[in-house]
């Protein structure tokens, strides 16, 4: 990275763009670049150091972001009025860049909930788990009717009750991808650690039947299930309900925190209401840290497929073999053929507030996505909501909104999700508790009741990515050992769970 002022960075010796670090006024002199502004440039996006030719590529991070749509003048303002996509095929270059880490040896622990199948949680919830959209109100209903007994007074060790309610589980295929999906989603979640119970309710005659879901499972102390048209309806569903989580939080209420190595931590990372900061501060930071877990045994998951498009070689040069390299480019050929025959455009993101904030293109979006993922190798690739059997840095095929993305990553066994936001993102993911990272200073302080840890310092005070790294890697600890984030103590988490609906809806 090559800090140019405190007016602009440029981030590296290629790039033909720098970024503005506050607003710039038409006239401004960047004297470093011998540039005079020919127009405002507000903080976070591009300003042309050079000239660039209609057509000629526009580079940043030394990578190309896209094509002029015209000729863009020394000291222009570069975005959506004179830069687009444009062709961005790259060499994938399967595995070459892959490189072990070395392990860091010193041992480090969390005090987490160590489960009957070797997994440690970072949470001890109880969740209600609905086969179907029709059986969300039971479900909510039931947990009403516990918070109306104080029903956890008896059950000091248990962080909460968890309806996860959805709108779907019928009017669908009994098969095919949306079947599986949303079938691995629900498994997922009921196999997740930060779960001490879990509680199934469906309706009946649903088309994701509750039998196929208990796959032949014994009902026992940390799993439940019932079925409402069988219990008698909604009264009679409630009150076996309220029976039945006494008789899961019993066995959930006798787990305690205890010391487990910080391998046993799995990270899902995200980035939401992204700007031209994101791939500057939090993103790299998120990287840094997340190499550090991986150097610890740890795992880490990057998901958003839509948004690491054209970034994607990135990836594939780091991971550990071909084949899981082409795993990779076989999603994106997935997205590629799922956009064109549901009458989509990969380069439909970024979004408004992403714009707004300084970015243009998908591809630039993507590069500053991918900083997330640090250095380590890709050690493999997974559908949404497969459970993830190794450790180390692993992708998860997911579309990039953001709730849906998530609840793939909790799914395949997330206890912890990190989120960066420049624009600032409000939300939380329960049963796993979630940082944000802010990517600038401004926004931090306007919503510093949201935001966990602000990066935005990297830019205003030279706070170096290693050390912000490091105290991110530090807060992981301390949230996977119960200390309790921002969105936990604003109460989100209750309308975050998303499947991702693939087809028709009959």
């Amino acid at each position: 990275m090559i800090i140019g002022s405190k007016q602009t960075i440029r981030l590296h010796t290629n790039d033909n763009v720098v970024i503005a670090l506050s607003d710039l006024a038409q006239g401004s002199q960047l004297n470093e670049f011998d540039v005079t502004l020919l127009s405002y440039v507000p903080r976070g996006h591009k300003v042309a150091v050079k000239n660039i030719a209609q057509g000629d590529n526009v580079i940043r991070y030394g990578q190309i972001i896209g094509q002029a749509t015209q000729a863009i003048a020394l000291g222009e303002h570069v975005h959506v009025q004179n830069m687009g996509m444009g062709e961005h095929l790259q060499d994938y270059a399967f595995s070459q860049s892959s490189h072990s880490l070395s392990p860091i040896l010193t041992p480090r622990t969390f005090n987490g909930y160590h489960r009957q199948n070797g997994k440690v949680g970072t949470r001890n919830y109880l969740g209600i788990l609905t086969s179907v959209n029709c059986a969300g109100s039971v479900a909510r209903f039931i947990e009403e009717a516990a918070s109306k007994t104080n029903f956890l007074n008896n059950y000091p060790n248990i962080d909460g009750i968890v309806p996860i309610v959805h709108s779907t589980g019928c009017g669908m295929s009994g098969q095919g991808e949306g079947y599986q999906t949303l079938h691995r989603t629900l498994t997922g979640y009921a196999n997740n650690p930060n779960f001490g119970g879990i509680l199934l309710v469906g309706l009946g005659c649903e088309v994701l039947q509750v039998s196929s879901l208990v796959n032949g499972q014994e009902p026992s102390a940390v799993f439940r299930y019932m079925i409402i048209q069988s219990e008698g309806g909604t009264r009679k569903t409630i009150e076996k309900g309220l029976q039945e989580l006494h008789f899961l939080a019993q066995a959930a209420n006798n787990a305690t925190r205890e010391p487990a190595p910080v391998s046993e931590i799995m990270v899902g990372m995200q980035c939401g209401g992204s700007d031209g900061y994101s791939g500057i501060t939090a993103n790299p930071a998120l990287g840094y840290a997340s190499d550090l877990l991986v150097r610890h045994g740890g795992t880490t998951i990057l998901s958003e497929t839509s948004e690491v498009y054209g970034a994607e070689h990135l990836l594939t040069r780091r991971a550990v073999s071909k084949d899981v390299g082409q795993k990779l480019i076989e999603r994106i050929l997935w997205w590629e053929d799922y956009c064109a025959r549901n009458g989509g455009e990969m380069d439909n993101n970024p979004s408004p507030g992403n714009k707004n904030g300084g970015l243009t293109t998908i591809l630039e979006k993507s590069l500053g996505a991918v900083a997330k993922s640090g250095s380590a190798p890709l050690t493999d690739v997974y559908l949404f909501g497969e459970s993830i059997d190794k450790k180390g840095f692993v992708f998860m095929d997911s579309p990039g909104f953001d709730p849906c993305s998530v609840t793939g990553q909790v799914a395949s066994g997330a206890n912890m999700i990190i989120f960066t936001t420049g624009r600032g993102s409000v939300s939380g993911y329960k049963p796993t508790p979630c940082i944000k990272l802010a990517t600038n200073t401004e926004m931090y302080r306007r919503l510093q009741e949201d935001m966990d840890l602000n990066c935005g310092d990297i830019v205003t005070s030279g706070v170096s990515i290693e050390e912000k790294g490091q105290e991110l890697f530090e807060l992981i600890i301390r949230i996977a050992s119960g200390e309790e984030t921002k969105s936990e103590a604003l109460g989100f988490g209750g309308a975050e769970f998303v499947p991702w609906q693939i087809g028709a809806v009959m």
